[in-house]
């Protein structure tokens, strides 16, 4: 499960990287999908480092991390959709996508607290 869920932020990355180089060049864009690479690649990044953890209090806090950095990209592909700079097609898969890892990261930490 840790491989295939590493495979998906990581597929999630990409995506996110293809989505933002076909954004038309604007200064309010390139702030918001610097915003949005940011925090995107952040996710699958931090899950990698979270599963080599030396301990399950490292775990959890590198899960912590990425449950914010996945509410983060929530918010700014929410800001691209929004206003309208984004086409919604592309944009809302990003988003659901976005979402459906945020659900399964904070169901990780929910659980880890337990």
């Amino acid at each position: 499960m840790q491989k295939d869920l590493e495979q998906r932020a990581k597929a999630f990355s990409l995506a996110v990287i293809k989505f933002t180089a076909a954004l038309p060049r604007t200064r309010e864009v390139d702030v918001l999908s610097r915003q949005l690479l940011r925090s995107a690649t952040s996710i699958g990044a931090n899950y990698r480092e979270a599963n080599r953890g030396v301990s399950r209090a490292d775990f959890a806090n590198k899960i912590g991390t990425v449950q914010k950095e996945a509410s983060e990209t929530l918010y700014w592909i929410e800001l691209l959709i929004e206003s309208g700079i984004a086409a919604a097609g592309p944009a809302k898969q990003l988003h659901r996508e976005s979402f459906e890892l945020q659900s399964i990261f904070t169901a990780i930490g929910k659980k880890l607290k337990q």
